[in-house]
């Protein structure tokens, strides 16, 4: 098996290429899913029959060409199943954050006027019966897991076995649809719709056109040193693009098998357990990792933590003149190695990181030091930029002239440049369709002369590295006209093992200011080491050690800042928030505006005669 047999350039969609990738790797697995212990294997063969069954029981249900089906569900299988089903169908699919409320579920069910849904269970189950009401396009909800639901009697509802039971009755009479649906699928057509996360207003459906796709996958050994057959996990929510494109569309290129976790709990030992070739998390995931390990080593014994700390000092000088590009002594390529064998080899097998051929990081700004710690144990983090209206990738790291804080270069084939205010423009065949629905969005969204305008303000060097400061919406304005990208100032507060979340504050201030999100297990793991009293997650933010931590990890970035950018003071939101919450969006990122005015009055404080000064 070979990523070169029925390339690519033979197929013009993702759909076209989805039949004849299962039909040269019929035999081969595709894709693992861990239920109660055990891994279960499909292979390509599978994979295809099982979309066959669900793309004709979704034309027996009465979904139309072009009509939307959705699918709210943690990562498995099932969710690809429907996913491609629809697609090869020529069908459209939008998948909801598992983690939504009612209403966030009831306002994509309504835009995308989705027709069919599947959900993974009873909680899901339950969020669509109370909104369905208000749902009129909603037809059928098909429920992959019936646990608690037995005897169910909805007429609405079937389980999951039930529809692909459809799907096999009617493949007696209309065998040949389903690839007749794909025969006919064009370039232009519209694949799937990704809506965005809401941060500012409601979100919006990003349709993705098979050329995007077919784009990205042509693209991919150009960021991706993979092997066919090598490891993946999917882990992030596969409604969000950088997910969509790992699971479902990377593995058409390079053929790599992707391991579902057995929920979202688990992921860090389903790693482990996987040691997969590539890893694709955002800045938290790979915290932390970090923090697992700075956290165990202030456990460890005098002695280990003294032969961490050299093998990291000689891995970080190593790391230091890759970048510089300089030569690096034998002497010190001696000491590294043998730092290798005896220490780094075992961390990085701790990480489930043996094996990895491609770390990569994106969807927000990277604290330098957490890259420099990776190149440091031997791991090359790589950044890379880009959005659902890129259809993922737009610049991406080359790894072997790596640029620290900056998420590398431009996809062969595509532009970008800056335009006012330093706004990043991007062009070319990645630039999605536009928004569904929303023809004055997609006019906002791209200029008559086809430039994508992001909304990110950057810079681009002479080699034309991509550096992205902030949104441009983002941006801090202070009362002495002091223009602040806030996200430079949040990641270095992030990197803290302790904090989990930051906003900083300070638009029309004299000065800035910060509100805090503790990480609840490692804090709560400083609280029981030194004997810090509390009853529940309030009581913590609350403790006097507590703040005193949080102060010691602030005036520590303070100084590493210039001085109009350093941290005043700061308040620690004393709610353990989830997505539930308002202030959070399904992807768990702080909305800035509801934030200042949820908490307009522990700023107000921060400002005031009575505010802990750091």
């Amino acid at each position: 098996m070979t990523a070169a047999s029925a390339s690519s350039t033979l197929c013009d969609t993702p759909q076209k290429l989805f039949r004849q990738r299962c039909r040269d790797w019929a035999s081969q697995p595709a894709l693992r899913h861990k239920k109660k212990g055990i891994w279960t294997t499909t292979t390509w063969g599978h994979y295809f029959e099982q979309a066959r069954l669900l793309g004709l029981a979704l034309a027996a249900l009465g979904v139309q060409r072009g009509e939307c089906i959705g699918v709210l569900s943690e990562n498995r299988p099932e969710w690809l199943f429907a996913d491609l089903g629809a697609q090869c169908m020529g069908m459209l699919c939008t998948g909801i954050y598992p983690t939504s409320s009612p209403e966030q579920v009831k306002y994509i069910l309504q835009d995308a006027r989705v027709r069919v849904l599947f959900v993974e269970n009873q909680e899901q189950y339950d969020k669509v019966l109370a909104v369905r009401e208000d749902c009129p396009t909603l037809q059928h909800i098909v429920i992959t897991d019936l646990k608690g639901l037995r005897g169910l009697a909805d007429p609405m509802a079937m389980d999951f076995s039930a529809c692909l039971a459809l799907g096999q009755a009617r493949v007696q009479q209309h065998a040949s649809d389903f690839d007749h649906a794909i025969d006919r699928s064009q370039p232009t057509d519209i694949a799937f719709l990704v809506y965005t996360s809401g941060t500012t207003g409601a979100p919006k459906g990003a349709m993705i056109a098979n050329s995007n796709l077919m784009f990205q996958i042509e693209s991919v050994h150009h960021y991706l040193k993979l092997q066919a057959l090598d490891r993946t996990l999917s882990f992030l929510p596969l409604c969000h693009i950088a997910e969509r494109m790992s699971t479902t569309y990377n593995p058409l290129a390079l053929g790599q098998i992707v391991h579902f976790p057995e929920n979202s709990g688990t992921v860090f030992n389903d790693i482990r357990e996987v040691a997969p070739h590539l890893i694709f998390g955002p800045p938290r995931f790979w915290e932390k990792m970090y923090s697992q390990v700075t956290l165990y080593m202030q456990d460890a014994l005098p002695i280990a933590r003294s032969v961490y700390a050299q093998i990291l000092a000689e891995g970080a000088h190593i790391a230091q003149a890759r970048l510089e590009e300089k030569p690096v002594g034998a002497w010190r390529r001696q000491r590294y190695a043998l730092g290798q064998k005896l220490v780094l080899t075992n961390l990085r097998s701790f990480l489930g990181l043996q094996n990895i051929k491609t770390a990569m990081t994106g969807a927000a700004p990277v604290p330098p030091e957490l890259l420099r710690w990776y190149m440091a144990i031997g791991i090359d983090l790589l950044e890379a930029f880009g959005m659902t209206e890129t259809c993922g990738f737009c610049t991406s790291m080359p790894e072997n002239r790596i640029r620290i804080g900056t998420a590398g270069v431009r996809a062969p084939g595509t532009e970008v440049r800056l335009g006012p205010q330093d706004e990043v423009l991007v062009r070319g065949p990645n630039v999605f369709a536009g928004y569904w629905q929303l023809p004055e969005k997609t006019r906002e969204a791209i200029d008559s002369d086809g430039w994508l305008h992001t909304g990110d303000c950057g810079e681009i060097d002479a080699d034309g590295y991509l550096r992205i400061k902030d949104r441009l919406k983002d941006i801090i304005i202070t009362s002495g006209g002091k223009n602040i990208t806030p996200s430079n100032i949040e990641n270095h507060l992030k990197f803290s093992p302790y904090v989990s979340d930051a906003v900083v504050i300070g638009e029309g201030r004299h000065y800035l200011t910060c509100l805090v999100m503790l990480d609840q297990d490692n804090v709560a793991k400083y609280a029981q080491d030194h004997q810090v009293p509390y009853t529940d997650y309030a009581s913590m933010t609350h403790a006097p050690e507590i703040i005193a931590l949080v102060q010691a990890e602030v005036e520590q970035v303070n100084r590493r800042l210039a001085r109009v950018e350093q941290i005043k003071d700061f308040r620690i939101i004393s709610q353990l928030l989830s997505a539930d919450d308002e202030e959070l969006t399904p992807t768990m990122k702080l909305k800035r505006k509801v934030v200042a005015v949820k908490y307009s009055p522990l700023i107000d404080a921060m400002y005031g005669a009575h505010g802990t000064s750091v």
